[in-house]
C-alpha cells in the first residue's frame, strides 16, 4: 500500500461525475486488505486524527479510536466515506424530529469495510472492542473548515461542532486512558 498513490487515486476519483461513488471505489479497494493499509498507517496506540490529504474538495485522514471510545451524534455537512483496516465501528444513525433527533438505524463496520454516508448523515460512533480501532475517513470537502453539528449525548440538545472540537474528544479519550 502505497499512500502517496491511494491519495492522487481519490483526488482523480474525486473529479469523476459521482465523485463519491468513486472514491468509494478506492477505499473500498484499499482497505479490502486491511493488514496492507495497517502497514502504511501504523498500528494505532492513542486516539487521534492524523491527516493524510487536506483541500478544500476533499479531506483524507487516519482515524484512530481507543478501545471502547463513543462519539456523540454529529454531522459532517458533507458527504463521507469510511473505510476500516483494524478493529470494528459501531454506527447509529439518527434523523431530525419535531423534537431533536432519534435513532433510526444502526451499521456495524469491520476491518476490510467501507461504507458511505450521505450529506446529510446524523451518526454516533462507538468501538465497543477492548482494542484500538483504525480507520480511513475521507470527505468531500475540507472537514476541518466546516462548521456543523454535535448533539449533547444526554440531552439531544443541537451544539456547534468542528475539526477543533473533534481533536479535542479525541484527546480527552487519551487523556481517560493515561495515554
Amino acid at each position: 500500500m502505497n499512500l502517496d498513490h491511494f491519495v492522487q487515486d481519490c483526488i482523480d476519483a474525486n473529479r469523476e461525475s459521482e465523485p463519491q461513488a468513486a472514491v468509494l471505489e478506492v477505499l473500498a479497494r484499499a482497505v479490502s486488505a486491511p493488514a496492507k493499509m495497517l502497514a502504511a498507517v501504523g498500528e494505532p496506540t492513542r486516539a487521534g486524527i492524523s491527516v493524510i490529504h487536506r483541500s478544500p474538495e476533499l479531506t483524507i485522514f487516519n482515524a484512530a479510536w481507543t478501545p471502547r471510545m463513543n462519539l456523540m451524534p454529529h454531522n459532517h455537512k458533507m458527504w463521507a466515506n469510511i473505510g476500516l483496516y483494524s478493529g470494528r465501528e459501531d454506527n447509529l444513525f439518527w434523523r431530525r424530529s419535531p423534537q431533536a433527533i432519534e435513532a433510526f438505524s444502526a451499521k456495524a463496520l469491520f476491518a476490510g469495510d467501507a461504507a458511505a454516508l450521505p450529506v446529510d448523515a446524523i451518526h454516533s460512533v462507538t468501538n465497543p472492542l477492548p482494542r484500538f480501532t483504525g480507520g480511513i475517513h475521507i470527505y468531500g470537502g475540507d472537514f476541518f473548515d466546516t462548521a456543523r453539528s454535535q448533539w449533547n449525548p444526554e440531552t439531544l440538545d443541537e451544539e456547534p461542532s468542528d475539526g477543533d472540537v473533534i481533536r479535542a474528544l479525541f484527546e480527552s479519550e487519551n487523556e481517560r486512558l493515561g495515554i
